[in-house]
């Protein structure tokens, strides 16, 4: 099912997303859902047990959560693209996908460091 939805967005965002779309030969909108897809959590509402309904031993596993050794290589690898603005717009894509699977595991691995702390499974964490 697709939802039409109407947006003020700022100037510089609306330039910024026109510009790729011309880049890549879509539609503004196409660009726009496409980004805002990628940008938003994919953590399913009602489907992911709550950090606090969880077992001493997930909460411990989720605790210690990090990217694999491959996704953090290729994290670095296309954040120094990024940095030398030398990367495609697949590259762009990819770095986004990461990104947003970065942010969502260290969202949380702080919670459930946050609940082993209170279930005082580990000690608080030193400044």
């Amino acid at each position: 099912m697709v939802m039409q939805v109407i947006v003020n967005l700022p100037e510089d965002t609306y330039r910024r997303a026109k510009r790729l779309a011309q880049l890549t030969r879509r539609e503004l909108g196409e660009v726009l859902a496409d980004t805002l897809a990628l940008s938003l959590p994919t953590l399913a509402e009602g489907k992911v047990t709550s950090v606090q309904d969880m077992s001493d031993e997930q909460v411990l596993s989720l605790a210690k959560l990090r990217l694999s050794d491959e996704d953090d290589q290729r994290l670095s690898d296309l954040l120094d693209g990024q940095q030398a603005d030398d990367l495609s717009v697949d590259e762009r894509s990819e770095l986004s996908r990461l990104m947003q699977r970065y942010q969502e595991g260290l969202l949380l691995k702080s919670e459930a460091l946050a609940e082993a702390v209170a279930r005082k499974l580990i000690p608080p964490l030193a400044l």
